[in-house]
């Protein structure tokens, strides 16, 4: 009872070829060279192609190929225009859609899962699927209650799927790498598969999503569907009912856009303060516009509607406090106070000797967003970050690759670049700085522990004064509280 191609030979027969095919292609775009046309116009033609063949190759298959496809679709910013442009509608649809599963296995599945007497549970009950996703569809319907519900199914055998697409991407991820030029993808893939039993688990999704909702119920600017009902596989929410982030970014007005990456970058850094838990799939698909009552504003009375609790990471007590830290520190351009924590934290391995000014310099540019009280999210920006990083011949690059990313900041990471690549698909202003000062521990300092700081320096300076003569070694207190500051660096930028 399945459509979603569950053998292995099937899909690895698939998955493969995209690389075959980018080839194929790059190998007639060299003969239409020959043949006189302009390489500029051939070019195009090859990217439309390989972006066609993307999307309806990681499509079909849904599961961890799919998955793969949403993923990438935000790093697009990134990409210089030439090579973005013809990626971009192509990826993007795979964060709304995706080919259904057909309406007899939908039937099935809610046979099997909710019992025989399923459609006794609904009043209404839409076949036709409201969204199609990586591991599973949405239909829209309306519960037993009254209530207008968002019925998530599981596709049969996406966990089986999901593995075996993940694993087969891995040892393709070289050769894939033309597909989205400049997005290293055999990190992304590691990260993802180590999250396929969270992604699997509706229970545990339920039980995130429940905990956002309690949290964020009075919330003026977030707002969160309740969960209605989850058994094995099916996950039942009530409706939400907005814009698309990814139609603000496709068209959305510039007071849409503002207020969308306003948003955004608030549920960011309060929802894991909050919840203790980091939304862990920042693509547009899974965040709403909900403008109400009020669609021609003001923009202040508008929410963002947030779904897909599916992947998230468990942080009790909100994002590190070395994060903020760090910034600050980066921020005061305290060089050695930002070489000395990264270093401490194990972002600079103990073998690799780097200077603490060109750290510094390294990192200013990436944490600009902070620097001033409001800051313009634009692909321009991103694309100049991605090639100062990407160039092979600048110190930037070579200083990069000295760096270590500690395991327990793989995901913060990867959520913080993801969510300042749909900023810039949004082209938004956002006052970054003060959802930092507001949410992120560490980043303003705190005035009574610098009176503290204070007050132990002017004791030390005493003490020495009054034992002059008697040689004094670092002070055992003073030196503890240095090293209490400097715990970890700064990754989100």
């Amino acid at each position: 009872m399945t459509d979603l191609p569950r053998k292995a030979i099937t899909r690895t027969a698939k998955l493969a070829a995209l690389p075959l095919g980018f080839a194929g292609r790059a190998t007639w775009g060299l003969g239409k060279r020959i043949g006189g046309r302009p390489a500029e116009i051939v070019a195009r033609e090859v990217q439309q192609r390989t972006a066609e063949q993307m999307f309806k190759v990681l499509g079909e298959l849904k599961g961890g190929a799919m998955k793969l496809g949403q993923a990438m679709s935000v790093f697009e910013s990134a990409l210089p225009e030439e090579i973005a442009k013809p990626y971009r509608a192509a990826l993007t649809k795979l964060q709304e859609a995706a080919p259904p599963m057909p309406t007899r296995t939908v039937h099935a599945a809610l046979e099997e899962r909710l019992g025989p007497d399923w459609p006794e549970l609904f009043q209404e009950f839409e076949d036709k699927p409201a969204a199609a996703a990586s591991i599973g569809q949405v239909h829209r319907a309306v519960w037993h209650d009254g209530r207008e519900v968002a019925v998530k199914i599981q596709y049969p055998g996406a966990g089986e799927a999901l593995l075996s697409d993940l694993s087969q991407l891995s040892r393709f991820a070289r050769v894939l790498g033309p597909l989205v030029p400049g997005l290293d993808i055999k990190p992304l893939i590691a990260e993802l598969r180590e999250r396929v039993a969270e992604e699997l688990d509706y229970a545990l999704e339920a039980a995130s999503q429940q905990a956002h909702v309690e949290e964020y119920a009075q919330d003026t600017e977030i707002m969160v569907p309740e969960v209605v009902h989850q058994s094995d596989q099916i996950l039942i929410t009530e409706w939400l009912e907005g814009i698309p982030l990814s139609e603000v970014i496709a068209d959305g007005t510039q007071e849409q856009r503002d207020r969308a990456g306003q948003l955004l970058a608030h549920f960011l850094f309060s929802g894991v303060s909050r919840t203790g838990l980091l939304h862990a799939d920042p693509h547009p698909g899974n965040f709403r516009l909900l403008t109400g009552d009020s669609p021609d504003g003001p923009p202040e009375r508008w929410k963002l509607g947030v779904l897909d609790f599916g992947s998230v990471n468990r942080l009790p007590g909100g994002l590190p406090e070395p994060i903020g830290i760090a910034l600050r520190l980066a921020l005061e351009s305290d060089a050695t106070g930002v070489y000395e924590l990264m270093r401490g934290e194990g972002f600079v391995k103990p073998t690799i000797e780097i200077d603490p000014d060109d750290l510094l310099d390294f990192l200013l540019p990436m944490i600009e967003p902070a620097q001033v009280d409001a800051f313009v999210f634009d692909r321009q920006w991103l694309r100049s970050q991605a090639a100062r990083m990407a160039d092979r011949h600048s110190p930037v690059y070579e200083l990069g690759n000295q760096l270590n990313l500690p395991p327990s900041y793989l995901l913060i990471h990867r959520v913080t670049l993801s969510t300042i690549g749909v900023l810039c698909q949004l082209g938004a202003t956002v006052r970054m700085r003060e959802e930092l000062e507001a949410w992120v521990p560490g980043f303003a300092a705190d005035p009574e522990s610098e009176d503290r700081a204070e007050e132990a320096n002017t004791e030390e300076g005493a003490e020495e004064g009054a034992d002059e003569g008697v040689e004094e070694g670092p002070d055992g207190r003073v030196e503890e509280g240095v090293k209490e500051e400097p715990e970890a660096a700064e990754t989100s930028a």
